[in-house]
């Protein structure tokens, strides 16, 4: 991923309304997002029905329509992105298990998500527990965006969130616990 000071000055110049400084962000964000995606989506099977390119796009115009949106940091800015990724499986699975009425499984946390029609239910399910989990623990839900989500190493995300990796690490087995719980047996 690119620098994590020169991307954080770089949302921070952005935030404050330096356009120069969206267009050469712009670059290093599309980069770390399509890494992120692709991270995200390597364990696919190759014919899902939501491409990488698809992933990336809709999450970028969701990050780069928030024109409001204060940056603080780079690590702010990919919890957002993780998120935006999440959101947009989630509504995509959503939109399509609405005009399927397909049965609902829980998604195993072993696996990545493929957003295929039989595996519909199972995104909203996790995105259910997920919002659970935020009220109880918002940094294992941040952790769990990250790395699941967002694809990003334990380390990376010990980075992003300015805690160690084994916080983040303990973090990630009492959040995937708690999923499995309230997810169902698999």
């Amino acid at each position: 991923m690119a620098g994590s000071s020169e991307i954080t000055q770089l949302l921070i110049a952005w935030s404050d309304g330096d356009q120069t400084a969206f267009d050469k962000l712009m670059p290093l964000i599309h980069q770390d997002l399509q890494r992120m995606a692709r991270r995200y989506l390597r364990q696919q099977r190759p014919n899902h029905t939501l491409q990488t390119t698809a992933l990336i796009n809709e999450a970028y115009m969701r990050l780069v329509g928030d024109s409001g949106r204060t940056w603080q940091n780079r690590a702010h800015f990919y919890g957002v992105a993780a998120k935006a990724m999440r959101h947009v499986l989630v509504d995509y699975a959503r939109k399509v298990h609405s005009q399927k009425r397909g049965g609902e499984r829980p998604l195993p946390l072993n696996e990545a998500v493929v957003v295929a029609p039989g595996r519909l239910g199972e995104v909203i399910a996790l995105d259910d527990a997920l919002i659970d989990l935020e009220k109880l623990s918002p940094r294992q839900c941040q952790v769990v965006e990250l790395r699941y989500f967002g694809g990003l190493s334990v380390e990376e995300t010990a980075e992003n969130l300015k805690v160690s990796p084994d916080t983040v690490a303990r973090d990630w087995r009492t959040a995937k616990a708690w999923l499995y719980q309230q997810l169902g047996p698999q």
